[in-house]
């Protein structure tokens, strides 16, 4: 059963700038799923766009979701209790922060490809621009950072190259 600690995503004002979206959601033990963690993800996104902001693109999403997966995963697997996890949308980047009641502190391990499991942690250095950990009164969290691409502002359409790919249809097979 999952305990929102906030009902949707919330928007903080910041002048001249987008407002920064945020999105916590705190899960009983036993209870979270990685599932659920990229549903989270996916409806923060869909508010984002529903703001005015530029859409994030796939492969961010995909990296995204990976690391939340992952660190939800070895909150479930390496520690006892509940967990959480924050959304923070700003600008530049996506902060995914989980945290769970374990106190020790996760070390990725070398790839090995004779080793199943193992490679989630090094997976979310791969795909974040930075990745922290950091103590709790009760655990710790762990907040890996990514990268988002400037926004881009779609320039006037192109009618050159559209008018000359209308005038040369792609042939049919016969």
């Amino acid at each position: 059963m999952a305990i929102p600690l906030r009902n949707q995503a919330a928007d903080e004002q910041d002048p001249g700038k987008h407002a920064t979206l945020h999105f916590g959601v705190a899960w009983a033990e036993g209870t979270a799923r990685s599932v659920d963690a990229r549903r989270a993800l996916h409806a923060v996104l869909a508010h984002a766009a529903r703001t005015g902001r530029a859409p994030v693109p796939a492969p961010t999403v995909q990296d995204a979701e990976l690391a939340i997966s992952e660190l939800v995963t070895n909150a479930l697997k390496h520690a006892p209790g509940p967990c959480g996890m924050a959304l923070r949308l700003s600008g530049d980047h996506l902060a995914i922060t989980v945290w769970d009641t374990s106190p020790a502190r996760p070390v990725p391990q070398d790839p090995d490809p004779r080793r199943f499991g193992g490679h989630g942690l090094r997976l979310v250095h791969e795909v974040s621009h930075r990745v922290a950990v950091a103590p709790r009164a009760a655990g710790k969290q762990i907040t890996a950072c990514l990268s988002l691409p400037p926004r881009h502002l779609p320039g006037p359409l192109d009618r050159s190259l559209l008018s000359t790919s209308l005038a040369d249809p792609v042939p049919r097979a016969p």
